[in-house]
């Protein structure tokens, strides 16, 4: 009862530093995206269209719970003085160099999406089909919108600015600003296409999903659940690199700036991936899945069913928790509440434990060595989350509220918590050991 209180009052003391984003944002997203699913396995609707629908339905109910419930248009970091509105004649100026700056950013993400010939197959080629079309629609909405949100903005010359002043030789030109927003745009042409392009292919493989069957097995139903915590998580983040609006406090902060964020990122992702079949960090020959392994203890398989579809819904509710915000490499607001108030890195933590679960890679089909390899690689691929993870945190630190947040972590998160509990039980233990051996010692 005493460490009951005394928890208490040290959680009253120290609370967890508040999150940038509410749970309710993403709670809405998965309420819009559930609700057109079951309208879609009712109707048989389960091609790409019909999964744009699902997605549409994620970013509406999510930007309503932000303006309507959040009303995160109100913050301060928006950068939006609402209050004021400057004539139109004071402000179009400076649109038009942003729109120069938007405008050729997006030319050359158009050219290398072009010359990138992998952007033409498969999934990717359904991302093409969508950027393309949105393209021109994208290009005359930017004009209204930029004229619109300058007459509000406090600092009107942002990064876009910046570029399109050195294209049109002005002056007041700040090179680093440029170049950050480039990398802003760099990982947005990166990562869409891949979220965007996965998005139909899990959609209709959960609509098409035989639930009675899944009901009757512990395997199938576990197998159609990871399926859809997975396209949970494609369908909100796609909605996350679309929805970087100022007015729904999303925009980007910064991205990453450094390199060695940057590469460990980029290969865990098509084209650059390393861990696809054949690739240097294929783990796969010589093994089989946790299905093969517990194929002779229905139990067993259960039991582990149940275990990898936690630990991908914990994956899911990490992505759930930005709310329209998911993005790699970036800071578009620091998150403390869900999953992240566990642990700093609760996706890539749960992902990791899903895989060595999942594969059980000291098992092999083949020979030892094959065993030996694949633990070896899948050790290694754990090595390029932990880069992630720390390069990440290089990052975010340059943000007070990061530090007030990981410093708290470090104090009082359920895993800081556990380590202290185990080191004051071994302190105990060995008190202990000394109390009964000391009439025992020599003088």
């Amino acid at each position: 009862m005493y460490h009951d209180r005394a928890f208490v009052r040290t959680a009253i003391a120290d609370p967890r530093p508040p999150s940038a984003v509410s749970g309710g944002a993403g709670a809405a997203g998965l309420a819009g995206l559930v609700a057109w699913l079951l309208v879609a396995r009712a109707g048989g609707m389960d091609g790409p269209y019909s999964a744009l629908v699902g997605i549409a339905l994620c970013a509406l109910a999510m930007v309503a719970w932000s303006l309507g419930v959040d009303r995160v248009h109100a913050n301060a970091s928006t950068g939006i003085d609402w209050s004021r509105t400057r004539p139109l004649a004071e402000t179009w100026r400076t649109s038009v160099v942003k729109l120069a700056g938007y405008w050729a950013t997006w030319a050359g993400i158009a050219l290398i999406y072009c010359a990138g010939r992998f952007y033409w197959t498969g999934g990717f080629q359904f991302a093409m089909w969508c950027l393309a079309h949105a393209a021109p629609v994208l290009v005359v909405v930017s004009v209204p919108y930029v004229l619109w949100i300058d007459r509000r903005l406090v600092e009107r010359r942002d990064d876009a600015w910046h570029l399109g002043a050195w294209l049109l030789r002005r002056d007041g030109v700040e090179v680093r600003r440029i170049h950050a927003h480039l990398l802003s745009w760099g990982v947005k042409a990166f990562f869409l296409p891949f979220m965007l392009g996965g998005v139909p292919g899990g959609f209709g493989l959960f609509v098409r999903g035989d639930l009675v069957a899944a009901l009757a097995s512990p395997v199938a139903l576990a197998q159609l659940l990871i399926g859809f915590m997975f396209l949970v998580d494609m369908s909100v983040a796609t909605v996350g690199y679309m929805l970087t609006f100022r007015p729904l406090d999303a925009h980007i902060r910064s991205a990453n700036p450094y390199a060695a964020a940057w590469m460990p990122a980029l290969i865990c992702y098509p084209p650059f991936i390393l861990m696809s079949d054949g690739g240097p960090l294929d783990y796969h020959p010589g093994t089989a899945d946790w299905v093969w392994w517990l194929g002779a203890h229905p139990l067993a398989q259960a039991l582990m069913g149940a275990v990898l579809v936690a630990l991908t819904g914990v994956y899911a509710w990490a992505t759930l928790a930005f709310g329209p915000r998911f993005s790699n490499l970036t800071n578009r607001g620091i998150l403390t509440h869900g999953p992240y108030a566990w642990t700093r890195h609760p996706a890539y933590l749960s992902k990791n434990l899903f895989w060595w679960l999942a594969t059980l890679p000291w098992l092999t089909t083949g020979s030892l060595v094959d065993a030996a390899r694949a633990t070896l690689l899948l050790g290694a691929v754990s090595g390029v989350y932990y880069w992630r993870a720390k390069t990440e945190e290089r990052h975010l630190r340059h943000d007070p509220a990061y530090v007030v947040y990981s410093d708290w972590s470090g104090r009082r998160g359920p895993f800081a918590r556990f380590g202290r509990w185990l080191r004051e039980g071994d302190q105990k233990l060995a008190s202990s050991y000394t109390l009964l051996t000391s009439p025992f010692q020599a003088p």
